[in-house]
């Protein structure tokens, strides 16, 4: 691994080798999202209790200042809107000289695995990480299933996930599933669960996050379940503990319920 990628690798991923990444992505195909409607507003607050921020290049550009030294994990694909009834139509839609100019530290681009669109979105993961060798930039694969609920299997998510880490990507990003382990236990890179849409219970959002780092995830990359809440910092502040602290889902609640009223 060359300096510069592992670099921009334990940048994201801290000395115990795990991470909280806060996603802010969401308007790459959702547009304007519930609470999310001022991204300059929603986000800086949370950025002290993030290790990274997965983003876009519009809202990096506009909503961000330059003085948070986060390190990015930068959305490159995209091509779609909620609006289509298929989600998986997706390339590359930002170069990697454009994100080389904006000093990311990965790239992230979703795969559709079983889709009409399965060969056209692992081509273009391909092509990125080709891509991404020349600049010393991680990739990050998205093993996204769109509207197709019924898919977020260990079966599934599995397979999705070691055909990334064969083709070369560096982080998986998956959903947490029933028997996660066989999920971590056959990706040889590291792999992090998306939050999926927003839970009823606060509680909800700490066990998934601490049965995935029990089952083998090197951290979390949630967004909605975070910066849709009423109490966003105390929500990540819980969700570090768990990942960062080793703390029990008891102790995580209590932190929560002790911040919620204490800060925004």
């Amino acid at each position: 691994m060359d300096w510069g990628l592992k670099n921009r690798m334990q940048r994201i991923f801290k000395e115990d080798g795990l991470t909280v990444m806060l996603a802010v992505d969401h308007g790459y195909f959702l547009g304007a999202v519930s609470r999310m409607e001022e991204p300059a507003k929603t986000i800086p607050p949370l950025i002290p209790y993030a290790d990274s921020l997965m983003v876009t290049r519009g809202v990096l550009r506009n909503c961000i200042d330059p003085k948070f030294n986060i390190p990015i994990v930068l959305r490159v694909s995209g091509g779609n809107s909620v609006l289509n009834e298929d989600l998986s139509n997706e390339e590359v839609v930002v170069s990697m000289q454009d994100a080389a100019r904006l000093g990311v530290c990965a790239v992230a681009l979703s795969i559709y695995v079983g889709t009409a669109h399965e060969h056209q979105t692992l081509l273009a993961l391909s092509k990125l990480i080709n891509e991404a060798r020349d600049f010393g930039i991680p990739v990050l694969a998205v093993t996204a299933v769109g509207k197709e609920l019924e898919k977020r299997d260990a079966k599934y998510l599995s397979l999705a996930s070691r055909i990334a880490a064969e083709l070369g990507a560096d982080i998986v990003k998956t959903y947490y599933c029933e028997d996660f382990q066989k999920v971590t236990e056959s990706c040889p890179v590291p792999v992090v669960i998306a939050g999926g849409p927003k839970l009823k219970d606060e509680t909800d959002i700490f066990q998934m996050a601490y049965d995935a780092i029990a089952k083998g995830a090197k951290g979390v990359d949630m967004g909605r379940n975070i910066w849709q809440s009423r109490w966003p910092v105390a929500v990540i502040s819980a969700i570090r503990s768990v990942v960062h602290e080793k703390a029990t889902v008891d102790k995580a609640v209590k932190l929560f319920e002790g911040l919620k009223n204490k800060v925004a």
